[in-house]
């Protein structure tokens, strides 16, 4: 599973606003601060202000801030709202061709670790990842390691009899 980069610029765009306070920000300022294009930029700005977690002025002095309070913006609705869909598989979108549709098991695997994913990320609320504007200053030391799930410290959860060598004399 992988977000796509309008919804992770939409969570890096929530996290700078709320550093911010009630400060007007523009897109320019953001899109400095994270070296990110100002045209993607603003297309992520118009979603998440149609969608109320922004509020937008116009106007010459004008910019935007958060429309909720960080606790009232939870991450799995901002998810939602930005991911243009959840298709993990062939079968999950419309126009499926695969043959083995009819008795494959993998949908049902494949949509409880999305609703796993999703409701992880309903626990939580933009204040909660929250950091000081201080934080968007300092230059970050390059990170040494990935910094995505370290699966071999999960371990994998195999129901008995299956798994790779399961059922093979």
């Amino acid at each position: 599973m992988r977000l796509t980069t309008f919804s992770d610029y939409a969570l890096r765009v929530l996290m700078y606003a709320g550093s911010v306070g009630d400060r007007l920000i523009t897109i320019e300022e953001t899109s400095r601060v994270y070296g990110i294009s100002r045209a993607h930029l603003m297309k992520v700005v118009n979603i998440l202000t149609k969608t109320g977690y922004l509020k937008g002025v116009r106007g010459r002095s004008g910019g935007f801030t958060l429309a909720r309070r960080p606790e009232k913006i939870n991450l799995g609705a901002v998810v939602r709202a930005t991911e243009p869909d959840f298709i993990l598989v062939e079968c999950f979108a419309t126009g499926n061709q695969c043959v083995i549709t009819g008795c494959c098991r993998l949908p049902n695997v494949l949509n409880e670790a999305l609703t796993s994913f999703v409701t992880t990320l309903d626990r939580y609320t933009l204040a909660d990842i929250m950091l000081a504007e201080r934080d968007f200053r300092v230059p970050n030391p390059p990170v040494e390691e990935t910094r995505g799930p370290d699966f071999a410290a999960v371990g994998t959860r195999r129901k008995s009899g299956q798994g790779a060598g399961a059922g093979q004399a």
